[in-house]
């Protein structure tokens, strides 16, 4: 499973994991207020930022002012203790405060300094505030990257708080990190793959299928997360198909919270693991007239758009999805996770794909909130018709 996109701006500097102990961790924590637009009274910058400069030279913090070409005023701030800050004024009604400061520091300090500054300017806007909002900080230089954003690009912050492993194999980056909530997380390629205690996503892509005595193909699926939920429900024969042997083994050790025993050998009594690219295997069973009862795609998500960069991601999951379909027995299911529900026409174009297999499919798709992805997730049921 392949889903959240987590830190895909990564900082050069921190890149490298041996500068992290040379790095102060900082925090930007910030402060906003929304200003009536239609006021009689608009915010006033020559009128009010003076009534604030104080409570910044108290932080003994010097100022330089920029030039803002009459749209409003832009002040930064660098304070003798380490901590950096800008003002803004907008001319269109929004102030902003943004404070960045390091983890360790004084914490009632910080809150009596943005209190301070919260308390005046509901003074001198008085009348014309519509809202105030003191958001989160966001923590820069960690060991651990913890933000990431949704399909839709908004930010998510995950609990992520120790890197356990990383390292590269011959086909990708692969971290394994811990998650307070969600145990150790496998990340492959900066894609979130799954969390431990995260069972949301196995339990939507099989749904309540009847696997006893069936033929099972899984496309990928490393982590061993399906197989071993499969293994449960007594199946004839499962095959599971992934190219990358590291992501086993670092499966099998750190994140057995989800595989369980599966991975320790690559046959068991009703599977077998075949460590190859699944192209070739497929191909091959095609050739061969091999069918399955259930076909899982667990090699990635749907594409988001049609851009030319996602060509080679549409050309391998169209590739893929025709071969998996003529695997299928008549009375067969391929079951595949998609992508965010939100993600309206990346969701249409795959149905487009649908429309144009070689043979005719039916299909159903369900929405389901995967607590770890944090956001609901489409999943897909395709049939021969």
């Amino acid at each position: 499973m392949t889903a959240q996109a987590l830190g895909h701006d990564k900082q050069t500097l921190i890149s490298d994991q041996t500068l992290y102990k040379k790095i102060k961790i900082t925090r930007g924590l910030l402060l906003v207020f929304h200003c009536s637009t239609i006021s009689l009274f608009p915010v006033d910058s020559a009128s009010t930022v003076p009534h604030l400069l104080p409570i910044f030279h108290e932080q003994e913090m010097t100022e330089t002012v920029h030039e803002s070409n009459g749209n409003g005023y832009l002040a930064t701030f660098v304070g003798k203790n380490g901590w950096f800050a800008t003002l803004c004024v907008h001319s269109h009604g929004l102030v902003t405060i943004d404070l960045q400061c390091f983890e360790h520091d004084d914490i009632g300090q910080l809150d009596k300094f943005l209190n301070a500054l919260e308390t005046k300017l509901k003074v001198l806007l008085n009348g014309i505030i519509t809202r105030i909002k003191r958001l989160p900080a966001l923590v820069r230089g960690a060991e651990v990257d913890r933000y990431g954003p949704t399909t839709d690009g908004r930010l998510i912050e995950y609990d992520m708080d120790q890197m356990v492993h990383e390292e590269d194999s011959a086909f990708q980056n692969i971290k394994i990190i811990h998650s307070q909530q969600y145990g150790n997380i496998l990340i492959l390629k900066d894609l979130i793959s799954m969390g431990e205690r995260d069972l949301a996503y196995n339990q939507a892509i099989m749904g309540e299928e009847n696997y006893a005595g069936k033929d099972v193909l899984i496309l990928g699926g490393a982590d061993g997360g399906i197989l071993s939920e499969m293994v449960k429900r007594k199946p004839k024969m499962v095959t599971m198909l992934d190219i990358d042997p590291k992501v086993i083994d670092l499966s099998k050790k750190y994140t057995r919270g989800a595989c369980g025993n599966v991975l320790d050998n690559l046959k068991g009594d009703c599977y077998q693991i075949i460590v190859s690219d699944c192209v070739p295997v497929l191909r091959k069973y095609v050739q061969e007239g091999k069918t399955f009862d259930y076909v899982f795609n667990e090699l990635t998500e749907i594409p988001n758009s049609r851009e030319p960069e996602e060509d080679s991601a549409w050309e391998f999951l169209r590739h893929t999805l025709d071969m998996s379909v003529k695997v299928l027995r008549p009375s067969g299911k391929y079951l595949t996770q998609a992508n965010g529900e939100v993600m309206t026409e990346a969701l249409r174009l795959y149905e487009e794909e649908l429309e144009k297999l070689s043979c005719q499919v039916g299909f159903s798709n369900k929405v389901v909130c995967v607590p770890f992805f944090m956001q609901q997730w489409v999943f897909y049921s395709v049939w021969k018709k």
